[in-house]
């Protein structure tokens, strides 16, 4: 496995883990451990499969082609208004959140250095910083997502070692969603949690950008897609066991009470709270730090490289300059004027991702497979298909009920 695979799949599970692994634990700490995991399995196997049918649309349709282009070669002008809208929603919602999210462990993070700040000021300063670093280009971005990744990795690996003695594994699973809703609130609380798991998994959006870096290579793009989707499933199972087996599902449920954007801080003081070793706090807190900026590289890098085509832009310093404006100025407005909770607007970035990354993908397979193009096919058949867009459905029904209510 070469460098460029391995810093494929630090992109792909980098973008998912970030607002994922922070999210999970809020959204899903009143089902009860073992439905959780249940369902983190499912949106895993659901998100899995539609990776592969991205990848099977993409090579059918060329080797460099965004998600733009080959949804107008095989659905036409329709088709990419859909998707065009779908997309730039999804990403611009995603952005949005970690922006909202970082800016918020930033302040956390500078506070007991006597730095203190607005939320305002700790949003735009986390942009510059980390939102520069998308103008230099996906080989740097590749470079510094493995370096970040790998980090990030480590830190988990130590954070469970050390927490997990705290965790009683017999109680965490026989902790039951009962234990803190029940009947009307219950349900309204799984169809909250089904959209934030869904879009936990929503690495799809750079899934183009990487079939052109690695030139078209379906061998090595199903194993990046496969190993990369199952780096975060394990991740989250060992998040999930750490934070709602040590502090419980009732207590971690409370972060998200009052003001939902201060869960996030809660939840890592809550954690820092259970280390006996100032060096261990400094880890929890830099890994959370470092599961936002990944996934935060890898979207906005996704968004860089989609606006550029569709602006046409010129890959110079001008050219690449207005792209970066027009990638973070619409979600950095939102994220100083609307900061209306993180794992609220996670879970209805859901539906446009749905649309993206199971509908669009649904249609354009059924109309490459009648033109018997040959080639690599994700296996299922019709089958596949139509589970994959009855699971999708029953996501925007959850979300939808969860916004009417």
């Amino acid at each position: 496995m070469n460098f460029k695979t391995l810093g494929s799949i630090s992109i792909v599970a980098g973008t998912a883990i970030g607002g994922g692994m922070l999210a999970l634990p809020l959204a899903t700490a009143a089902l009860g451990m073992i439905p959780a995991l249940i369902l983190l399995v499912v949106i895993w196997g659901l998100s899995a499969y539609t990776s592969l049918l991205m990848l099977e649309i993409n090579l059918h349709s060329g080797v460099g082609d965004n998600v733009h282009a080959i949804t107008g070669k095989t659905l036409g002008k329709v088709g990419q208004l859909i998707q065009g809208g779908s997309f730039l929603s999804l990403l611009f919602a995603l952005t949005m959140v970690y922006l909202m999210g970082g800016s918020s462990l930033l302040e956390t993070r500078l506070q007991p250095i006597g730095i203190n700040m607005s939320n305002q000021v700790a949003v735009i300063l986390f942009t510059v910083i980390f939102g520069g670093l998308i103008a230099i280009g996906v080989k740097w971005i590749d470079k510094v997502s493995r370096i970040l990744f790998t980090s990030m990795v480590v830190l988990l690996v130590i954070v469970v070692a050390f927490l997990l003695p705290d965790v009683n594994l017999i109680s965490a699973l026989n902790n039951y969603s009962t234990d803190v809703a029940s009947g009307t609130a219950l349900q309204q609380l799984w169809l909250a949690a089904i959209p934030v798991v869904f879009t936990s998994f929503g690495f799809h959006v750079c899934i183009a950008t990487i079939v052109r870096y690695l030139e078209g290579d379906a061998a090595s793009l199903r194993k990046v897609l496969l190993i990369g989707s199952t780096i975060p499933l394990v991740c989250y199972i060992l998040w999930l066991l750490v934070t709602l087996g040590s502090l419980g599902g009732e207590t971690v449920h409370s972060f998200g009470d009052g003001n939902s954007k201060q869960a996030l801080p809660k939840l890592v003081a809550a954690l820092q709270g259970l280390a006996q070793s100032d060096i261990i706090k400094q880890i929890i807190d830099l890994f959370a730090n470092l599961a936002l900026v990944t996934s935060f590289l890898g979207v906005t890098m996704s968004l860089f490289d989609y606006v550029a085509e569709l602006t046409r832009a010129k890959d110079d310093a001008i050219g690449r300059a207005k792209t970066w404006l027009i990638t973070f100025i619409p979600p950095l407005l939102c994220a100083l004027y609307y900061p209306d909770g993180f794992f609220k607007v996670l879970g209805f970035a859901a539906i446009p991702l749905v649309v993206m990354i199971i509908y669009l993908p649904i249609a354009m397979a059924l109309k490459q497979r009648s033109q018997q193009l040959g080639g690599y096919q994700v296996s299922g058949g019709t089958l596949g298909l139509i589970a994959a867009g009855l699971l999708g459905t029953l996501i925007v029904v959850a979300q939808l009920m969860v916004a009417l209510a």
